[in-house]
Formats: C-alpha cells, structure tokens, sequence
C-alpha cells in the first residue's frame, strides 16, 4: 500500500476503498501534508488535465471530486492536529434567484482537492450574505455562479456590495451564461468555464 494507491483510487472513482489506504498510511506514520499533495491534490491535478484533454466528462469528474472528499475528510483531523496550511479561503454561492448547483458543487470540491478551505454557501445567496462571509471568513476569494441570464445581474450586485464594504476579496465567476467579458464588466478577477481552470485561476489569485 503506498499514497499511489490513494492517488489511483481517486483516479478510478474508488470512494470505497480510499478511507481504508488513507487510514493504513496514517497508521504506517506517512506525513498527513504528503498524502494529501501527492495522493489526493496530485490525483484532482490529473483529472482536471484529463477534463482539458476532453478524456473525461462532467459526469467522471464528479465521481472523482466524491472520492477525493472522501479522503479528505479522513485527513481533515489529522491536518488540523499538524496544522496544515491550506493555501488559501474561498467561499462560494450560487447567486441569489438562482438555485443550480452542480456545478457550483463540482467547482468547490475540486477547490478543496486543490489545496483550498472551502465554505460553500449553498444556492440562492443574496449579496449580503456573500459579504459577510467573506468578513467571518477572511477569504482571498469569492466564488459567484449563476445558471440563468436572469440572475447573472445579482453578480454584479455582489461585486459592488463587497466593494461598498471595503472588503478586498477577489471575485471569480462562473456558469453557462457568463463570459470573460462579464466579468470584466463588472470588475471581477476572472472568470472560469469549467472546474479545473476555476482552481487554476484560485491558485493564479493568491500566489
């Protein structure tokens, strides 16, 4: 058994069999930072470029997004006992009006399997409640999705509400309808169309 093992189970969808590898490499002493960059982080990294490469769909990234959170809640603990650092704070939403998630859900796990601390708030998020997390949170990153034309204006909404705070969180924004141009509109840091390039554009942000 070795943290390849862990890596391949992410890779093969495995969120059976992965608590069990991540629980004999923590009881064989493996240092709690390793398995998490070089089995979970590193397996995220490579199905993101098998996304990219269009080798895997939406449908096979979610079931590896699955198993990766498996893992990563068994090492939660451990990680917080060390004090592992996560490379950065992201809370996200779906905006107000709006109740689609899956991608949004799809966006944060990857998120999580890429180093970050992720607060999901769920869907139908009204700007205030974005920048109040943000202020709990201390977040380097806002994450906005919106399914519907009809509710990308509540992104725009939510830019200026943090602005109007003072608070100097950077915004990323997603979903069908969204452009880079909208983003750029309305003073977003970016703009992502799938989920591998929005933890790709997260890392860019607080590097």
């Amino acid at each position: 058994m070795s943290i390849q093992d862990i890596y391949q189970a992410v890779v093969d969808f495995d969120d059976d069999s992965i608590k069990g590898l991540i629980d004999k490499e923590i009881s064989a002493g493996t240092d709690v930072k390793k398995i998490l960059d070089d089995g979970l982080i590193a397996a995220m990294d490579h199905v993101g470029k098998l996304f990219a490469e269009g080798e895997l769909f939406v449908p096979e990234m979610l079931m590896a997004a699955t198993a990766m959170k498996v893992g990563l809640n068994v090492l939660k603990p451990h990680l917080a006992k060390t004090g592992g650092s996560t490379i950065g704070t992201v809370v996200i939403g779906t905006v107000k009006g709006d109740l689609h998630d899956i991608g949004k859900n799809l966006v944060g796990m990857m998120l999580e399997g890429g180093g970050f601390e992720v607060f999901d708030l769920g869907s139908d998020v009204e700007p205030q409640k974005f920048v109040a997390a943000a202020k709990e949170k201390k977040a380097q990153i806002v994450g906005l999705s919106a399914l519907l034309t009809t509710t990308m204006p509540y992104m725009e909404e939510t830019v200026s509400a943090l602005k109007e705070a003072g608070v100097s969180t950077k915004v990323i924004i997603g979903g069908a309808p969204v452009t880079a141009a909208y983003a750029e509109k309305i003073g977003a840091a970016g703009y992502s169309d799938d989920a591998p390039s929005a933890v790709a554009l997260a890392r860019s942000l607080v590097k």
